[in-house]
């Protein structure tokens, strides 16, 4: 089922999540309401008013990830390694008006239920800005200046 996404300020979104103990309840509605979005790779639990530790990402096809894992159901995942560091425009369905430079890890591992992705460039970025999530972070929070960083989304 396609879910209504909670948009900033709400608290749920700064919150950190719960350990999931039955992801199945909310997996396909995540997977639903990314697919629904058409250009969304991601998206984490809290943003569709489920606090628990469920994210789910797939930048299958885009141009910036042509060796991309596929669709990647993450159950209480943890990076449990990253190195470099770059920074790279990120934009959020629970912040719609506002894109922002913000420097991530351009290398990391990740290891979830079931699951260890190791991931470079734009997926690894991905991947972060979704576990962000899980801990009640925004990219806005990831921001080194909100005057020079921070911008008003282009609409197409």
């Amino acid at each position: 089922m396609i879910r209504d996404v909670l948009l900033h300020p709400h608290p749920l979104l700064t919150r950190r999540a719960e350990p999931a103990t039955d992801p199945d309840r909310v997996v396909a509605d995540l997977l639903d309401t990314m697919r629904s979005f058409g250009h969304c790779v991601g998206i984490a639990a809290p943003q569709i008013g489920e606090s628990v530790r469920v994210a789910v990402v797939d930048c299958t096809g885009h141009r910036k990830a042509p060796d991309a894992h596929g669709e990647l159901i993450l159950v209480n995942p943890v990076i449990v390694a990253a190195e470099g560091s770059e920074v790279g425009r990120e934009g959020c369905l629970s912040i719609p008006e506002l894109t922002a430079n913000v420097r991530r890890a351009t290398a990391i591992a990740v290891e979830a239920e079931g699951v260890r992705v190791e991931a470079e460039g734009f997926e690894a970025r991905v991947l972060q800005h979704e576990i962000d999530h899980l801990d009640g972070l925004l990219f806005l929070d990831r921001v080194e200046s909100l005057e020079a960083d921070v911008f008003r989304r282009m609409r197409r």
